[in-house]
């Protein structure tokens, strides 16, 4: 089957980001914040039909945006994604949307920049689509610094998007806009969702994006100065830092996953329950870097990482984490011989005493642990 062009970075066992394009643009668009969202996320980057390198096949005229959201979900299919946050732009952003109505059940957290529930009506779009087929797309093309960009601002690469698209692909995507209208569904979103709009953007203004944050029900709103319709490209670091808040989220669940799989539900859910409003921003930190970030990258396994923090433990006495930690060393698969070496090893660079201690620790706990007992 024929899939939209993707890009894949970070880690295959991070959380899933997909980052959608803007009608005349392609995976281009997030040059300058998707490498940053793949330290925590495995992030996937789209082109719509006709744009970048995806086929202009998969699209026609009368298409609408639930087509393009079944390509969407056709893709993170063929790549094994069952739930995954979304960030979309424009005409992305309305993918988004309608795929946090229609298929609830496959995102986990919604960002909607710069876009809207509706794009005016159909009529302006209908005449562009004509035009389009009729003209192609040059003309357009050079009025994308216009539309796209505060004055004075370009990405050269983002407009040679625009003039190298398919005509009749692109012709389809506003055919797609003319038909959207999600108002009335705005209250049936119930994943997280951050809406993003440019401060100077004359495409879809901010009142447009007020009107998704104020129906998606807790939805957050961050305006951002200085950035026209393609936030993303003109001001990359304003939308990372808004993009990184929201999606923290995702990491912190998927910290506690793993938090929860090394050391064990029962020893988790102590923690949990002695946390106080003065320790909940300590427990959320451990979930999200400690757990959401280290544990999870793939550059070590899970059984290197607990003769690390074994060795680390007894380096500084920590010994009721040793203690944990032997718990969880033998849980991510490591046995008590190969336990016992790596403290053998810490007698040599940490010092007899050290390991000696350390040895009495796991001695308690794996007899603890021990069938029968």
């Amino acid at each position: 089957m024929t899939a939209l062009h993707h890009r894949a970075e970070g880690p295959a066992t991070a959380p899933v980001l997909l980052l959608g394009p803007s009608l005349g643009t392609s995976t281009a668009l997030w040059d300058a914040v998707a490498p940053e969202l793949s330290a925590t996320h495995r992030v996937i980057r789209w082109d719509l039909p006709g744009h970048g390198r995806s086929p202009s096949s998969l699209i026609g005229p009368g298409a609408t945006v639930a087509d393009l959201a079944r390509l969407v979900l056709d893709l993170a299919d063929s790549l094994g994604v069952d739930r995954f946050s979304y960030a979309g732009v424009s005409l992305g952003g309305a993918v988004g949307l309608q795929l946090a109505a229609q298929h609830p059940e496959r995102i986990d957290r919604l960002a909607v920049l710069c876009s809207s529930a509706h794009f005016d009506g159909s009529a302006m779009w209908q005449d562009r689509a004509e035009t389009v087929r009729r003209e192609g797309l040059e003309k357009l093309a050079a009025t994308a610094n216009a539309r796209w960009f505060t004055p004075g601002f370009t990405v050269p690469e983002l407009v040679e998007d625009h003039r190298s698209a398919d005509p009749e692909a692109y012709a389809a995507c506003c055919d797609a806009l003319a038909a959207f209208d999600l108002r009335d569904r705005l209250r049936e979103i119930t994943a997280p969702t951050l809406v993003v709009a440019g401060r100077e953007d004359p495409a879809t203004p901010p009142a447009h994006l007020r009107e998704i944050a104020d129906a998606v029900p807790g939805a957050a709103l961050t305006e951002i100065p200085g950035a026209s319709h393609l936030a993303p490209a003109e001001q990359p670091e304003a939308v990372l830092a808004a993009l990184r808040a929201h999606l923290a989220g995702t990491s912190a669940r998927s910290g506690m996953n793993v938090r929860r799989e090394v050391l064990g539900d029962a020893h988790v859910d102590r923690a949990q329950g002695r946390q106080t409003p003065f320790t909940a921003r300590f427990q959320d930190f451990i979930s999200r870097y400690a757990w959401g970030e280290i544990w999870t990258d793939p550059t070590l396994s899970r059984r290197e990482r607990s003769l690390i923090t074994l060795t680390a433990l007894v380096a500084h006495g920590h010994h009721d984490e040793l203690a944990m930690h032997v718990r969880a060393a033998r849980r991510n698969g490591l046995t008590p011989d190969e336990i016992g070496a790596a403290l053998l090893q810490t007698a040599v660079y940490c010092g007899v005493p050290a390991a000696n201690t350390a040895f009495a620790v796991a001695q308690r706990v794996l007899e603890e642990d021990a069938p029968g007992n």
